[in-house]
């Protein structure tokens, strides 16, 4: 969150923590269907 707060002044923090997320795995069907999975898991009501 501190990285979110920071980034309109220094950005540096965040592009750290998302360059760390990102993936080469372009087209990797099993990378793109987890990220669908994922995508459903965020929207699902508790």
């Amino acid at each position: 969150m501190e990285a979110m707060r920071l980034s309109p002044v220094n950005a540096t923090k965040l592009k750290r923590l998302l360059l760390g997320a990102l993936t080469e795995n372009i087209n990797d069907r099993e990378m793109f269907m987890k990220g669908i999975d994922y995508s459903y898991y965020y929207e699902q009501d508790d």
